[in-house]
């Protein structure tokens, strides 16, 4: 059966749009998702679901937060195989002296227009610098993502897509767990 991952954006940030992860799992549970585990608070879940899509599988888990909680949460579903190709392909670990604690990944519900793209990558963030690839945007953030300008809302207006951002190594638990 196979294995995908979703983030949820926006949940149990400043005490807003609250969700307990066992509460998250048992949701999943209930939309008849199986091997349902769950990785830190920020609501990033693993499971099994068969013969499902990753964006359909996106509306139905969204759909059933807001019918829970009454509050809408954006839900970004990637598979093994994708997950495994966005570890793989960040373009950051190539150059030497990167700190991998300052990379990130801004996952994006679409692969954005490519005239967007170019305009964020020419944006003017300091040091801090990013790259697209696909649906994932790559961010290196040396001073720190709390003061890049790539943040994630500043990446959605760009490219005109929704996103959520995980840091690197959440991205490789989370790639991890998918095995």
């Amino acid at each position: 059966m196979p294995v995908y991952v979703s983030m949820l954006r926006g949940i149990n940030v400043s005490g807003q749009k609250k969700i307990s992860m066992k509460d998250l799992a048992t949701l999943y549970e209930s939309q008849g998702l199986t091997n349902v585990r769950t990785y830190i608070q920020s609501g990033n879940v693993v499971f099994n679901a068969a013969g499902k899509d990753s964006s359909g599988l996106a509306r139905k888990i969204a759909k059933a937060i807001n019918e829970a909680y009454g509050f809408e949460v954006p839900v970004l579903v990637r598979t093994r195989q994708e997950m495994v190709q966005t570890v793989k392909k960040n373009p950051f670990l190539e150059r030497k002296g990167v700190d991998a604690t300052k990379l990130h990944v801004t996952f994006l519900a679409q692969v954005p227009v490519k005239e967007r793209v170019r305009q964020l990558e020419a944006a003017d963030a300091g040091i801090d610098q990013c790259r697209v690839i696909g649906s994932d945007a790559y961010l290196y953030c040396p001073g720190g993502y709390g003061k890049t300008r790539f943040s994630n809302i500043f990446i959605e207006k760009q490219l005109a897509v929704g996103a959520t951002t995980r840091n690197w190594k959440t991205v490789n638990v989370l790639n991890e767990m998918l095995v």
